[in-house]
């Protein structure tokens, strides 16, 4: 179990009184920098480890996740596990896993294997090529731009309110134009989400139609950002947790590049990656997880 020792919040506390008896069943490696999550993974696939858990957020299981990727045969080896002890933890929701600890280490415990779609996405950074997985979701403009924005210190002291205000911010600036083009499909918009799952930021059914298993990724793409749209969505949102269809353009995909006319930044699993253009793909049932 890889884990943050200074992480904050209800749920780390009560994580740390449980680390005695946790320690009894599992082999406990604490983080000591951002990245560390992932070189910890990728050392315990080495040590031949068959079950990886990641206790914290949507952060610290794409850490993960990158590490066992970055092992020799990683998907292969090792399952991945998830103790959610983040501020959102998207991808447990996703899995049915409970969000309180107990009856998460409940559900790991018992062991119960799914194969689920890995998707990765290529890009550049300093000229250097890069791969990046991503488990749940992704996002190209807005959100990414408000993830760069978030005042870290006040995450710590108010939680999600912190992306709030981060969005508020983001969405007083120019929204960058952004293309996807998977095919001879070209579509485009001010903001660009790529789901893998059916949740992005908690309860909120992005992508309805979304399965973990069918080889594809779902993309929804707003064709303007702006205060208009939010007042538009926001009933939809409210009451059935979902988007309104028509103020969102929706289609699937196995491979699609997003390009930005201007800077554009992206995110995966909610943590900034870098900036487009980035090619998307998937691998279908790669990933080894235990769910609920």
């Amino acid at each position: 179990m890889i884990f943050n020792p200074a992480a904050r919040g209800n749920k780390a506390r009560h994580f740390r009184h449980q680390l005695d008896a946790i320690g009894v069943q599992c082999v406990l490696k604490a983080t000591t920098a951002p990245g560390a999550a992932r070189r910890l993974a990728a050392e315990a696939v080495g040590e031949g480890f068959d079950l990886i858990i990641a206790a914290g957020g949507d952060g610290t299981v794409n850490e993960v996740l990158n590490g066992l990727g970055d092992a020799p045969d990683g998907f292969v080896r090792a399952r991945l596990g998830v103790l959610p002890l983040g501020t959102v933890n998207v991808f447990a929701r996703e899995l049915k896993i409970p969000l309180r600890v107990e009856r998460a280490w409940d559900v790991l415990q018992r062991g119960r294997e799914m194969r689920i779609d890995l998707p990765r996405v290529e890009f550049s950074a300093n000229g250097i090529r890069q791969q990046r997985y991503f488990v749940q979701l992704a996002g190209a403009g807005f959100d990414a731009r408000a993830i760069e924005l978030v005042d870290w210190s006040h995450k710590k002291k108010i939680g999600p309110l912190a992306y709030v205000i981060a969005g508020f911010r983001a969405l007083r600036e120019p929204q960058p134009k952004i293309n996807v083009c998977a095919g001879s499909q070209n579509v485009t918009g001010e903001f660009v989400l790529v789901g893998n799952g059916r949740f992005y930021g908690g309860p909120v059914k992005t992508f309805p139609q979304a399965d973990l298993r069918d080889g594809l990724l779902d993309i929804c793409i707003l064709p303007q950002l702006n205060w208009r749209t939010l007042i538009r969505c926001a009933p939809a949102l409210l009451a059935r947790r979902e988007p309104p269809v028509s103020a969102v353009k929706n289609f699937q995909a196995a491979k699609f590049v997003l390009t930005g006319e201007t800077k554009t930044a992206f995110e995966l699993d909610g943590e900034w990656a870098g900036h487009l253009p980035a090619t998307f793909s998937v691998e279908r049932e790669k990933l080894r997880v235990i769910g609920s």
